[in-house]
């Protein structure tokens, strides 16, 4: 019920705000997703996306966005069944990016990455093997398209940093891809919402946590 309400709430806020065109409908209300870290507001705002993601049907990045919100609240939620659900609606968003790309391009092999992880953080000693799997061969295909993807190195950087030391991860694993993330990120203007530039403030957290002692 409170997930509904908010979900109003969020309806009026974008359906209201019919002077203002997509671009900057979208870069305001990711920008309110990205940089809270209360669950409340990431999930009205995580309902903002979705429905501009409906409004705006024909738009890629309408899409992408509303995916990589859920992924986002996957990771956040504790029960293990409402972070599957969350990913089964990320994944049905990301087909719907691709879809009207007509093909995959390095963004949406990322986020195709990042939603793996997500499924295999939710049980990763069962899951490992799988979307293990997958995250490492969507990250490679990104790769190929994109060697400059800032976005593939952010999210191998934390694949290593949460991974135990034992099994190959820890923060000085981790720290040069977040360095070598780092350098990219520095060469993205960030000025067109459709041209996916997260990670960037995550990445410089990263470093600091990796270069404190244990």
């Amino acid at each position: 019920m409170k997930k509904m309400i908010l979900l109003g709430a969020a309806g009026l806020a974008v359906f209201s705000a019919q002077a203002q065109d997509f671009k900057t409908v979208e870069e305001k209300v990711f920008l309110a997703f990205d940089t809270t870290q209360d669950m409340n507001t990431k999930i009205e705002q995580g309902n903002k996306l979705t429905l501009i993601a409906k409004k705006w049907d024909g738009e890629w990045s309408a899409h992408y966005y509303a995916a990589y919100s859920k992924a986002v609240l996957s990771y956040m939620e504790k029960d293990a069944a409402k972070r599957d659900a969350y990913l089964d609606e990320a994944e049905k968003d990301a087909e719907d990016a691709v879809t009207l790309l007509k093909k995959n391009n390095d963004e949406t092999f990322v986020l195709a990455a990042m939603i793996a992880n997500a499924r295999m953080a939710v049980d990763p000693m069962q899951r490992w093997q799988k979307y293990g799997q997958i995250f490492t061969t969507d990250l490679e295909s990104a790769k190929d398209l994109n060697p400059d993807n800032p976005r593939m190195y952010y999210l191998q950087g934390v694949s290593k940093y949460f991974t135990p030391k034992a099994y190959g991860g820890g923060k000085a694993t981790a720290l040069p891809y977040f360095e070598k993330a780092a350098a990219l990120y520095d060469k993205e203007t960030g000025k067109d919402i459709t041209m996916p530039h997260w990670g960037k403030y995550k990445t410089q957290y990263f470093i600091a946590q990796c270069k404190q002692a244990d």
